[in-house]
Formats: C-alpha cells, sequence, structure tokens
C-alpha cells in the first residue's frame, strides 16, 4: 500500500507528461480538422461547376445587331408617256442613231406612206427622247409625211392628228381611206359603169394605180375604180402606178 502511495505521485507525473505530450498532437488534430472542415464547407458553398462559372462569370453575350439594310429608294416611275406603251411596241421602234446620216435618195415632202407595223408610237419630236403622244395600232393605215428631221417622220393621218415617228415604221405601199360618205366603187373610171361594192367611210384600200380624177383600188377580192375626191390618202393632180 505503501508503495502504491510511494509510486502515485510518479504515475500522476507521468500521465500527466503523457497528457502534455499528446496535447499538441491533438491540437494539432483539432486545429487540422477545423481547418479542413472550413475549407470543405468554403469550397462547398463557392463551388460552381466550371462551365457554370464561367456562364457566370462571362456577361451575357450581347445578341448580334444585324446591321439595319436600307431599302434602295424606289425609282421614280418614268411618265408613261415617255415610255413605250407595249414591249412589241418597243422591240419595233429602233434606237437612235449614233449620227445625223439621211440613208436612201431624197424623197418628195409632202407624200403619202402607210404604217409598216400595226403599233407605231407617235412621238412629240424626232427622237426617243421625246414622249409619246399617242399610239397607232393600225397596220397599212395610210399617213402623210410634211416634215422630215434625220431619221424622224412628221406626220399626219386622216383626222389631222400628228406627230414623230422613226421612218422604219412606215412603208412605201400606198393605201387610201374611203371619206365622205357611202361610196360605191364602180367596175370602171365612169360613173356610169356597173357597181362592185357599197364602201363605208373609214375603210382602208389598197392603192393600185391613178390617173387623171380616179383612182383603181383593191378591198380584200373587190377591185375596182373609185374618184379621188371621194378618197383620201393621194393628191389631185397626182398620177400614181404600183
Amino acid at each position: 500500500m505503501f508503495m502504491i502511495l510511494r509510486h502515485m505521485p510518479f504515475l500522476s507525473v507521468l500521465a500527466a507528461l503523457c497528457l502534455l505530450a499528446t496535447a499538441p498532437a491533438l491540437a494539432a488534430d483539432s486545429t487540422t480538422t477545423t481547418k479542413t472542415t472550413k475549407t470543405v464547407t468554403t469550397k462547398t458553398t463557392k463551388a460552381v461547376p466550371k462551365a457554370a462559372a464561367k456562364a457566370v462569370a462571362k456577361p451575357a453575350a450581347k445578341a448580334a445587331v444585324k446591321p439595319v439594310v436600307k431599302t434602295a429608294a424606289a425609282k421614280p416611275a418614268a411618265a408613261t408617256a415617255a415610255k413605250p406603251v407595249t414591249k412589241e411596241a418597243a422591240k419595233k421602234e429602233p434606237t437612235d442613231p449614233a449620227d445625223n446620216v439621211n440613208a436612201g435618195p431624197q424623197l418628195p415632202v409632202p407624200r403619202f406612206v402607210t404604217l409598216g407595223t400595226d403599233e407605231v408610237n407617235v412621238r412629240t419630236g424626232p427622237g426617243q427622247r421625246y414622249p409619246i403622244k399617242f399610239v397607232i395600232r393600225k397596220d397599212g393605215l395610210p399617213v402623210e409625211i410634211t416634215r422630215e428631221f434625220d431619221v424622224w417622220r412628221q406626220i399626219r393621218d386622216v383626222d389631222g392628228d400628228g406627230g414623230w415617228v422613226h421612218k422604219s415604221m412606215l412603208s412605201g405601199r400606198r393605201a387610201v381611206v374611203i371619206k365622205g360618205r357611202l361610196q360605191t366603187l364602180l367596175k370602171k373610171p365612169d360613173e356610169a359603169d356597173r357597181p362592185v361594192v357599197k364602201l363605208e367611210p373609214g375603210v382602208i384600200a389598197d392603192l393600185q394605180t391613178c390617173r387623171e380624177a380616179w383612182c383603181s383600188l383593191k378591198i380584200a377580192s373587190y377591185n375596182g375604180w373609185l374618184k379621188k375626191a371621194d378618197i383620201w390618202g393621194v393628191y389631185l393632180d397626182e398620177t400614181f402606178k404600183e
């Protein structure tokens, strides 16, 4: 008993020393645990998937703003009168020549001719820069040339309406228009001769020949004679042979 009591202080001291020796380790373990916990907690709290982190950190990309495409201003529509009324008329009417050359022999002015196509632009002046005054749609209509300028001809019709047309729109073929009242085509140039057919005013007939006061005409399958005074498209003093 004495021995135990005797040695008790030593054991207590030893225990105390052991406790002192292990205390730093325990303290270290406690610190490490605390630090580790904080680190994990911190990382866990702030941990964001890399992809998400980039998405968050990176400001949202602005939608690409496409440059505004300016709509080309509509070209002002050309005046209707300044353009051929139809594509067909535009194709038939040639462009202005590069020079001022009158081809072919000089013909008398005034003189009668006919339209060589079924659609002719009649302009206010001698050139395509002049607006279209009106369009004649009648192939073979007789017209009178009253003036010439380069390749352009000033014409007028039976009603006195006129303007400028390109010479390529005209033909040397001759025709006349029945005027006045209802006329009678005769078999021969004699008022007493047999009638062939009655002709209404405005009817167009092909001119075949003229002598003195009479002209020979052809209308469809009919042939006959009519006085110059009853037709438009030939001069009273003109002698003509087809």
